[in-house]
């Protein structure tokens, strides 16, 4: 495989070239089913249609979708033509889609009307009420000064806003020759993607990931899993995280397999569209493999073509990885280890590794991806040493968006990348991850940053201080769990304190667990333990 450098438009462009006639988009639901060169023409239709709307190369384009067709066309649309595409966590409320918008200085907001009914119509004209009076691509918003246009995925006419079918319409009036005058102005260097994740400051992030970045990665992912243009491959995972727009739609296209994603997670239809298009790939955070073998306890669906795929986000149990491989046939299923900062995957398990490596291990480093681990002082320490994870090569992203002093204390004047997280390598470079030095917590694969929702809670006049730590679950990896001090005087539950949450945060950050305590374990300088709350919280939900 290649690895010269090259945009991701270029990239799509040779694969037309090669493949056209092949399938390279199908979705069971809705019935869609695209070619290589179907795809690229609505691709490129989609792109000048950006162009028509005025989005300059560098422009910031958001979109906050589940995996609905459209985003795939706009991943690839808005490299065709330059423009930085923005993800959008869906589980975002009010308070953390104005933050991502503002500090991102997106221009362009392209959205579906919601997940669980209109709310995310609801909150965009909530923070921008100036829609409901403007013509599309005329927005003066208060609060965010920015944003121009916004972009509806939906058949109804919204005030304020764009249909996706007047991008489409927009884009027949360009010229061929306009979007690739602006295509050949771009370079493999530029950023093309910004995903947000959670920090040191327990606000999130935008990392600018890179033409190069990004397809990078996916030619090495690729090689891990051996994958050509007869596999395909079914993305439940979600667009907004790498896992879907790198693992997911990059992958495919980056070795000409056909991509069959679902629209939102649901077992059956995830089973279904395996059975119904012969996947041979299926990725998925273990939380989602759990569900899957749960279904196919209750019905039976003939899968026969599973090959491979990637587990990652979370710690796999070993019991889940052998049912992937016997119960669901991905007998070549391998574990990927990574971070948003290094677009995204750094180690992995290779395809002919024996299982126990596969469920023990996270792999060693991708080919042209250097690894180390590190002691306090920043040393290299001897193979079975436990150390922080360090990385380094093409994958490491561009920086954080106008964050310059958190992006040099993730990379080193080496350009070496710190992770945060602990690991043990073996004389084989094979790592295992061992700890967090940042207590992050991982639910289903989705970053929560405790001091996110401890800042949010203060926000409770009953509440004196709150101390939020992660607690092992066999579901999810870990859920949230809050320790809180009241106020003299005052009195509150589990249920008062999660119900206070509601509708303010992302449902997956709100905490599982309420702990109410008078003191704090502290270190003899009084920094909280968070550990011993962690055991705490173990020893009353019975896993001590």
């Amino acid at each position: 495989m290649t690895n010269k450098q090259m945009t991701i438009a270029q990239l799509l462009d040779e694969q037309i070239e090669t493949l056209g006639e092949h399938e390279a988009l199908v979705y069971v639901d809705p019935p869609l089913r695209y070619s290589y060169r179907e795809f690229g023409e609505m691709c490129k239709v989609v792109a000048k249609g950006f162009l028509k709307m005025g989005i300059a190369a560098g422009d910031h384009l958001a979109v906050w979708a589940n995996n609905v067709p459209e985003w795939v066309v706009a991943q690839f649309a808005s490299s065709k033509m330059g423009a930085v595409l923005v993800t959008v966590n869906t589980n975002y409320r009010q308070a953390e889609l104005e933050y991502l918008l503002e500090h991102s200085d997106s221009k362009t907001l392209i959205l579906i009307d919601g997940i669980r009914g209109r709310e995310y119509l609801d909150t965009i004209y909530a923070i921008c009420p100036e829609l409901h009076d403007c013509k599309p691509g005329e927005l003066k918003s208060q609060r965010l000064p920015l944003l121009k246009n916004v972009v509806y995925i939906g058949d109804e006419s919204m005030p304020g806003m764009f249909s996706w079918q007047d991008i489409v319409e927009m884009g027949k009036s360009v010229k061929d020759e306009d979007l690739q005058e602006r295509q050949n102005s771009l370079h493999a260097e530029d950023a093309i993607n910004i995903q947000y994740t959670s920090g040191t400051t327990g606000f999130p992030k935008g990392v600018m990931l890179t033409h190069n970045n990004l397809i990078g990665n996916a030619r090495s992912i690729v090689e891990c899993l051996r994958l050509t243009e007869k596999d395909r491959l079914c993305i439940p995972v979600p667009f907004f995280h790498c896992f879907g727009c790198v693992l997911g739609t990059l992958v495919s296209v980056v070795s000409g397999a056909t991509m069959v994603p679902v629209v939102s997670f649901r077992a059956p239809q995830v089973l279904e569209a395996i059975v119904k298009e012969k996947c041979t790939v299926i990725h998925g955070v273990p939380t989602m493999f759990i569900a899957e073998l749960e279904e196919m306890q209750k019905q039976n669906y003939e899968i026969t073509s599973l090959r491979t795929g990637v587990m990652a986000g979370a710690t796999c149990p070993i019991e889940v990885m052998k049912s992937v491989v016997e119960v669901m046939g991905a007998e070549e299923i391998c574990i990927a280890y990574g971070q948003t900062e290094a677009s995204p995957v750094v180690t992995m398990t290779r395809t002919n590794d024996p299982i126990d490596l596969r469920v023990s291990t996270v792999g060693r480093a991708l080919e042209n991806v250097e690894v180390k681990i590190i002691d306090e002082d920043g040393k290299t320490v001897a193979n079975g040493v436990q150390g922080e994870l360090c990385s380094r090569g093409y994958l490491v992203m561009k920086g954080y968006y106008k964050m310059p002093e958190a992006t040099a204390k993730a990379i080193d004047k080496d350009g070496w990348l710190h992770s945060g997280d602990l690991a043990i390598m073996d004389e084989n470079g094979y790592c295992r991850i061992t700890g967090r030095l940042k207590d992050m917590i991982i639910r289903g694969g989705e970053n929560i940053y405790p001091r996110e929702i401890e800042e949010f809670l203060y926000q409770n006049e009953k509440i004196k201080d709150v101390q939020v730590v992660g607690v092992v679950s066999e579901k999810y990896g870990e859920e949230v769990a809050a320790f809180i001090q009241l106020k003299e005087g005052q009195s509150a539950d589990e249920q008062e304190i999660q119900e206070f949450c509601k509708e303010k945060i992302s449902w997956h950050k709100i905490p599982k667990y309420v702990f109410f305590i008078e003191e704090y374990p502290t270190t003899a300088s009084g920094k909280v333990q968070k550990y011993k709350l962690q055991e705490i919280a173990a020893e009353k939900l019975g896993r001590s």
